[in-house]
């Protein structure tokens, strides 16, 4: 098995049940969730050596968020236990006209308050193939965005393959601060996907001609921001998301992924959404793991286009799951590649 490195915070998720509002209710479900876990825990669920790196408080609450995503086969030998609290999230699930609201309560986290004696980056990446972050992490504090350049440096001197989702999130951090942490990080990425949101609001790249509010897309204006990318950065490879929001309860969703010659689109999937949470990770983790069977010499990913349309199927499929994880196997994601995509009922 591959082994796949991700770096980043877990946290404890606290929602209402259903479509509540938080002001109507007493009680909160309680999950745990997190960009890097989700993938970690989706590329367990394809076969491979998934290793997930964190810090957790040393206590009961900790230890639940551990064994969350232990129970998945993510590889948590490298987790640090220490500081003080878990870092939290508020979600309230939108419906049809009313968006969807996530509140953050993660400053001074365990995860946030990281120590650079807490990683070993020389023994975690030992015999690993892939390195894989978001713009969450170095977003949280001046430790983990620190700790995440260090990361990916020696990720590159080991000859890893470098990933990163940008995932800008405006209550972490501002634009600016953004464009230049993620400006040095870019040095060291290989694959970089995004949507046409991050692209504009990290490095100011505008898609033109696009607005998925009101569900116009140009198809040449992705292209030419994944080129603008690709050529500004030196990624090898440019992922993009291409969201079309009807409303909080559908969506229609499609990718393209460029190569630094080749644009290639997915199949379109009209969503009515279950969980859009965690919908990027399921993305992101597929894509990794395609790359990955791709160098592989799978016959089920010779191609971009094969690629494209497995990453695409895999968030399609988490936008039907509760919870942050895409609870999928690799089979079942080929199964909806190679489907009509209806959902007829499995005998």
């Amino acid at each position: 098995m591959k082994k796949v490195v991700t770096f980043g915070e877990l946290m404890l998720r606290l929602m209402p049940e259903g479509h509540h509002r938080f002001v109507q209710v007493n009680n909160f479900n309680a999950e745990f969730g997190g960009a890097e876990a989700n993938v970690a825990v989706s590329l367990a669920q394809f076969g491979f050596d998934s290793h997930y790196v964190t810090r957790l408080p040393e206590n009961e609450i900790g230890q639940s968020a551990l064994n969350s995503i232990r129970r998945f086969g993510v590889n948590t030998d490298y987790v640090a236990r220490g500081g003080d609290r878990l870092g939290i999230y508020f979600l309230e699930k939108g419906a049809s006209q009313r968006g969807s609201l996530c509140i953050y309560d993660r400053k001074n986290s365990a995860f946030a308050e990281s120590l650079e004696t807490d990683y070993d980056f020389k023994k975690i990446f030992s015999g690993a193939e892939w390195f894989h972050i978001t713009g969450v992490t170095p977003a949280l504090s001046k430790k983990t965005c620190d700790l995440t350049l260090k990361a990916c440096a020696a990720a590159k001197k080991m000859g890893l393959t470098v990933s990163c989702d940008l995932n800008y999130r405006s209550k972490l951090w501002t634009k600016a601060q953004a464009k230049k942490t993620m400006t040095e990080i870019a040095k060291y990425v290989d694959v970089c996907i995004a949507n046409e949101e991050d692209a504009l609001n990290v490095f100011g790249i505008k898609t033109q001609k696009t607005n998925v509010d009101s569900g116009i897309i140009d198809r040449q204006a992705f292209v030419k921001t994944a080129e603008e990318l690709s050529k500004k950065f030196g990624f090898k490879k440019v992922a993009i998301t291409l969201r079309q929001s009807i409303n909080a309860d559908n969506n229609n969703w499609s990718a393209l992924l460029y190569d630094g010659k080749n644009a290639v689109f997915s199949r379109v999937y009209s969503i009515h959404i279950v969980e859009r949470v965690g919908s990027g990770d399921a993305f992101a983790a597929a894509l990794i793991a395609a790359l990955i069977r791709q160098k592989e010499n799978n016959p089920e990913f010779k191609t971009l286009e094969q690629v494209v349309e497995f990453a695409s199927a895999a968030s399609c499929l988490k936008h039907s799951i509760e919870g942050d994880f895409n609870c999928v196997s690799e089979d079942e994601v080929l199964n909806l590649v190679h489907s009509d995509g209806t959902g007829r009922v499995i005998r």
